[in-house]
């Protein structure tokens, strides 16, 4: 799995974080979401998956491999 994140959609909802907090955080600035890992373990792959689902900007996008 490969992850991408489109700051520019970001709304700094932080879902992702929550979910998966070794692959995402957020700018203290301004929330805007940080990716750590683009190519996460398959042991995050699920909270990956579902911080994409409930990303309410749709700014996470993943490929599968």
């Amino acid at each position: 799995m490969k992850v991408g994140v489109a700051t520019g959609k970001c709304v700094a909802a932080g879902q992702c974080v929550l979910l998966a907090p070794e692959v995402f955080d957020q700018r203290e600035e301004d929330g805007v979401v940080v990716l750590l890992d683009e190519t996460p373990g398959p042991e995050h792959h699920e909270a990956v998956r579902e911080s994409a689902m409930v990303c309410p900007a749709a700014a996470i996008h993943l490929a599968e491999s």
